[in-house]
């Protein structure tokens, strides 16, 4: 079963940046596309951006159009997210996941992480 580990969350001023990390424990990682969710308090998760099996295809939430990237690290297991130009409605628990569709949908993702805290002062 396919494991990830998020860290890089944190407090952050408006207009900051921070790279939040996922991690996989194992190496089937490339076999999988990586989406990231956030979830704020009252709110349902909702999807920030995935990206495809070999680095190639993302798509992202109008929300992060402009401002957030995906990128992925199939030598590391690793995929990443570069937040920038952070505005305080990001602050959110951020969650990693991954899905053998390449999709925004939610309820398609398999595996999740704990998640991680961003918090974007104003």
């Amino acid at each position: 079963q396919l494991q990830l580990v998020e860290s890089g969350g944190g407090l952050v001023q408006a207009g900051g940046s921070l790279r939040l990390s996922c991690a996989a424990s194992y190496s089937t990682f490339s076999s999988y596309a990586m989406g990231w969710f956030r979830q704020s308090p009252g709110q349902e998760r909702a999807f920030v951006a995935a990206i495809g099996w070999s680095n190639g295809a993302t798509r992202y939430a109008d929300s992060a159009k402009g401002r957030f990237t995906i990128s992925r690290d199939n030598a590391k297991n690793t995929a990443y997210l570069q937040m920038n130009s952070l505005k305080p409605e990001d602050t959110a628990v951020y969650y990693c996941a991954a899905s053998t569709l390449f999709v925004a949908d939610v309820t398609r993702y398999d595996y999740w992480g704990q998640g991680t805290q961003v918090t974007v002062s104003s």
